[in-house]
């Protein structure tokens, strides 16, 4: 993996550039459950989903225009993070909130994440993600290019971007929440994302993007969305445990002597 970082950010507990893992999820959820779900995905279920080790953050996005309306995601220190027992553990171990939200899911797709390349800005707020799923006759390191490319023409040094590959193993695990929502992993073998300041920088860098890859690709799923909720490790506040009760003493005192 390559990391090129000419803005770096300040320590702030945001994603690093380095994060190697990568979950991103797609889906439509019923009208009628939109404001349920998404009290429950900010109240419990990001929450629940960063708290397990390796996770880095958690994100929503809403579409701009389209379907799937909804993009989650999650950043982890590295692909087989979402592979562990820790994880894994929790698909399979749905609380009822999360089971009833998850039978109001359609067209759902869930594909995990090998990231090839982070270019730009590490981390600090960018509400806008613009992506392309897609296959390429070009292989990673071509690909890992064009992303550089893009986020090397934006002056301003706000933009970021980046290369994911479908791990295809860890993709298609079978879990309990797995059997709720009836989804699987995309057809795609790629994805690349590019994070903007504003809606206008994302379609601009999308266009340059879009006249990059053009040669080779096909399958092309795109996609624009802004941000809903966003939640990061650092943040959570974790339950202090409980002080230790001082032991009484039960010891019959000395009789003084008068």
């Amino acid at each position: 993996m390559t990391s090129e970082d000419p803005h770096p950010a300040p320590a702030t507990g945001q994603a690093p550039a380095e994060a190697l893992g990568f979950m991103g999820f797609w889906a439509d959820i019923d009208a009628d459950y939109e404001l349920r779900y998404q009290e429950w995905h900010n109240c419990e279920h990001m929450p629940e989903r960063v708290g397990i080790p390796g996770f880095i953050e958690g994100r929503r996005y809403r579409a701009l225009l389209g379907s799937p309306r909804f993009f989650m995601c999650y950043v982890t220190d590295g692909p087989e993070v979402l592979g562990s027992p820790a994880y894994l553990a929790a698909l399979n171990r749905p609380t009822p909130w999360t089971s009833e939200s998850l039978t109001h899911f359609r067209n759902p797709v869930r594909s995990l994440y090998r990231n090839h390349c982070r270019v730009g800005r590490a981390g600090g707020y960018a509400p806008y993600i613009l992506q392309r799923r897609f296959d390429h006759k070009a292989d990673a390191a071509t690909l890992a290019g064009m992303v550089r490319a893009v986020v090397g023409e934006d002056i301003s040094g706000t933009l970021s971007g980046g290369l994911y590959e479908v791990d295809e193993a860890i993709s298609g695990i079978m879990t309990a929440e797995r059997r709720i929502y009836s989804g699987g992993p995309g057809r795609q073998q790629y994805l690349f994302t590019i994070e903007a300041l504003d809606r206008d920088q994302a379609e601009a860098a999308g266009r340059r993007l879009d006249a990059l890859m053009a040669e080779g690709a096909s399958e092309i799923n795109p996609g624009l969305y802004w941000l809903e909720n966003r939640i990061q490790s650092a943040e959570l506040r974790r339950p202090v445990a409980a002080p230790v009760a001082a032991v009484a003493d039960t010891r019959i005192p000395e009789r003084l002597t008068p």
